[in-house]
Parts: structure tokens; sequence; C-alpha cells
């Protein structure tokens, strides 16, 4: 679970809240940079993107789409996932788990942020599909973009061998995969230098290309 801290002032904005228990590493890690985290964004309100949020102490803020995902208690099984769609029984069964050990409980948000705001430099991008109010954030001076769950560079599926290129997220957790498709050809777009993932790797090289090919795949 990635969480990118933003030099925003004198402290950091931190992007993404990552799962339960990381408030301390995320707290430790701004310390060892210098600074303290002043506020989160999240890019989505998922279990595993909102996780340490209650516990880090300061204002939280999300796309409106997501505010009431991030503000109310949440568990698999209710109708955000289809976990029928994940392949592996294996991994169907423990993610079904994880969730609940993943999630910090509900988050207070205290502003929201839309398309074309700017956070700590960056500029923010709607990128729904994954969720609704799923958003990215991209940076004009080094062509940076910070993608959330917009796509994978993982296959939950998987338990050996889970890391590769981009793709549309997972069916089990994506509903509307058409939008998901469209959101990855937004930041296509923007011919991104560098594309950091919500989990796992980021995505190098020619960005643009491997995000075009990831939207016109099936999973």
């Amino acid at each position: 679970m990635n969480v990118y801290l933003l030099q925003d002032g004198g402290g950091f904005t931190a992007f993404d809240g990552g799962i339960h228990g990381m408030a301390p590493a995320i707290k430790e890690a701004a310390g060892q940079l210098g600074g303290e985290v002043k506020r989160m964004v999240l890019g989505h309100a998922h279990e595993d993107h909102r996780g340490a949020a209650p516990d880090m102490g300061v204002p939280v803020l999300c796309h409106p789409d997501e505010r009431a995902d991030a503000e109310r208690e949440l568990s698999a099984d209710d109708g955000r996932y289809d976990l029928s769609k994940m392949e592996n029984p294996v991994m169907r069964f423990a993610i079904g788990k994880f969730v609940a050990i993943w999630d910090g409980g509900p988050v207070k948000i205290a502003d929201t942020v839309s398309e074309g705001d700017d956070v700590a430099g960056f500029r923010v991008v709607h990128t729904p599909g994954h969720a609704p109010g799923q958003i990215s954030l991209f940076r004009e001076s080094d062509r940076l973009a910070l993608v959330s769950d917009t796509l994978y560079t993982l296959d939950p599926a998987k338990v050996t061998t889970p890391y590769g290129g981009p793709r549309i997220p997972h069916p089990a957790f994506t509903k509307d995969r058409d939008a998901a498709r469209d959101s990855i050809l937004r930041i296509a777009a923007l011919e991104p230098k560098a594309v950091w993932a919500g989990h796992a790797d980021p995505v190098v090289g020619d960005c643009k290309a491997q995000l075009e090919h990831a939207a016109a795949t099936t999973y």
C-alpha cells in the first residue's frame, strides 16, 4: 500500500492513507524528511486507502463522490466489490478477510477536492471507474502522475508473481470498467514521464504507450 508525502510549505500532504497501523510509519517518514504531515488527501475511500487516516490526527480530504464511503462503516459484502470475480479461491477468501483488517474505520472528512484543484503543486484529475470519486494527481513541472488505484501494477489474483506492467484494476473491485479504461486514457493523454501507483511498482519508460496498451487489454 503506497502513501506519498508531498512537500507542502513547511510540512507534508500525504496522498492516500494506506492501511490501519501505518500511521506511525507515515509520521516517522515525514519526520525523517524534516517535517510533519499537515493533512491527508485520499485517492479514494477503499479500506486499503483510508486505513491509517483516522489515526493521523490531521484534516482528511477526498473527492465529493467518495465522502459518503469515507465517513461510513465499510464491509467486503456491502456491494462495492464482487469477489465472485476473483478467479483464485485462496485470494477470494483472503481478501474478503483482509479488508476488515486493513480498515481503520470511518474517517471524518474535513473538506473535498475536485477536478482542477491544486494539492501541494499537483493538479487534481478525476479518474473514476475503480471508485466513483477516485482521483489522481499530476504535476506539470516534471510530468509526475500519482494515480492511486486508477491502474494496478500488480495482479491480486496471483500469489507468487503478482507484479507487472500497468493494467485496469481487477474486475472484482472495479464496477465501471469502461470508466476505468477512460480514466487510464486520461492519464496517458497527459504524457506523464512517471506514473506512481497505489500499490506495488511505478510505471516508467514510455508511460503513454504502456497506459494505452493497458486500456486496450482485457483483464
